[in-house]
């Protein structure tokens, strides 16, 4: 008997998937046949992801919420759909864009216009990570411009460690003992020792 899967895509552990499992609900996929993940589509490298299409058989079906809970990038989510469709014999439906539903229309005009979507659609998604990733950089740049740290936070320094780091600008210790010293790695010392007048 055909099955109906759904797969739900979130890139980090804070986001909400809700949005998604409403949608695979009300597109009748069973909960059990639900699958949610919390990774970024960066790529295909994804273990729920990849034993998921393993567990999926020809006639079966697919459902995303939108091409970019598929993934971002535009050449995997091409060789995906190609793997999904053709080789595995497996039907998808993009709940957003009617149009992206391989069980209607797949005469030729009907083929066409999907993989031309597919294809406008995987830039978009590729772009907007794209774009993602430099809206973050330019936060982090301005923000270390403004002297907010940006990591994780530091643990407090050692009482020792101002001596320390003027005994070790001095030349009286090496980088080693002086972070021995204070109980601290080699590189920690040095970067926290920079902050040091």
């Amino acid at each position: 008997m055909n099955q109906r899967y759904g797969y739900v895509r979130v890139s980090a552990k804070d986001q909400n998937e809700e949005r998604q499992l409403i949608a695979m609900r009300e597109a009748k996929v069973p909960e059990r046949n639900i699958v949610v993940e919390k990774m970024s589509g960066a790529d295909f490298k994804r273990p729920k992801y990849v034993q998921l299409i393993r567990k999926m058989r020809p006639s079966d079906t697919l459902y995303i919420k939108s091409i970019d809970r598929l993934g971002r990038n535009y050449a995997e989510i091409q060789e995906q759909w190609r793997i999904l469709t053709k080789e595995k014999h497996v039907d998808i439906v993009v709940l957003d864009l009617p149009i992206l539903d391989t069980r209607i229309g797949k005469d030729l005009i009907g083929t066409f216009v999907s993989d031309l979507v597919l294809q406008v659609l995987s830039f978009v998604a590729e772009n907007e990570r794209t774009n993602i990733r430099q809206r973050q950089a330019e936060g982090i740049a301005a923000a270390k411009a403004r002297g907010v740290h940006c990591g994780r936070p530091f643990k407090p320094l050692p009482d020792n460690f101002e001596e320390t780091c003027l005994r070790w600008k001095k030349g009286e210790l090496t980088a080693t003992a002086a972070a021995r010293e204070c109980g601290m790695s080699r590189s920690s010392f040095e970067r926290r020792a920079c902050d040091v007048k």
